[in-house]
């Protein structure tokens, strides 16, 4: 690595949306450590795989601290690990509340306090890129989504609150909005449902979410902002 290189740090990179964007830092010239809960070894010895359930207590800061050990600094941080459990409001349980906002609230909490503080330390800025649901804009009576607008409801109104916090110390945040993507979480047979819920009629595709993010990589004039990336979810039906 060159002392120049710039690191990003991908959380749920070991399937999907963080899957494909630790080959897309790649070709930016980005060193990557990659976090998930179950995530094999990297043969790309700019590819640093880490094991960690960022809902734990601890486990984003250890994060941010390998990527430090390893490449000596930190740049960018993508929170793509992210849990969505849809049912009715009053069915919720505890243990549902505890799952999701342990992942996506106090997963994004813990590794972006850390990563924001290397990046203070730094002294060259950085960027934070969130991804949220394009459901806590547009609500939809046939998805029903209480715990994620919730929680990624406060990832988008975060995302504000550091680009101005920060804005003056070059430290950029972002989000990405999205509607439906093609991922593995989605069974084949959901598809045509879920593909009906968006204007264009159909799912979004895991490299147009990655083109999103490379996009807000590139612009660093950019910051604060949510992106919508949820084939017109967003705008009405």
């Amino acid at each position: 690595m060159f002392p120049e290189q710039k690191v990003a740090i991908v959380t749920g990179a070991s399937q999907g949306i963080g899957a494909a964007l630790v080959p897309a830092y790649r070709k930016l010239g980005y060193a990557v450590l990659a976090t998930s809960r179950s995530i094999g070894p990297s043969g790309d010895p700019e590819v640093l795989t880490v094991p960690a359930d960022v809902s734990q207590p601890g486990a984003g800061a250890h994060v941010v601290q390998r990527a430090l050990s390893r490449f000596g600094r930190v740049d960018t941080v993508v929170n793509n690990a992210g849990v969505f459990v849809g049912k009715p409001f009053a069915d919720y349980t505890d243990d549902d509340y505890d799952t999701v906002t342990g992942v996506n609230l106090r997963g994004f909490f813990e590794i972006s306090r850390s990563a924001v503080a290397a990046m203070l330390a730094q002294g060259d800025g950085g960027h934070l890129v969130n991804v949220s649901t394009s459901l806590v804009d547009h609500a939809n009576s046939q998805v029903p989504s209480a715990l994620a607008s919730l929680t990624k409801g406060g990832l988008s109104a975060v995302t504000k609150s550091l680009a101005i916090e920060y804005a003056t110390r070059g430290i950029r945040a972002n989000t990405v909005a999205l509607g439906v993507i093609r991922t593995p979480m989605h069974p084949d047979e959901t598809h045509d449902f879920l593909a009906a819920l968006h204007p264009v009629g159909r799912l979004g595709e895991i490299d147009e979410v990655v083109d999103a993010i490379m996009y807000l990589e590139r612009a660093g004039f950019v910051t604060g902002e949510i992106l919508h990336v949820d084939g017109g979810q967003s705008a009405g039906h």
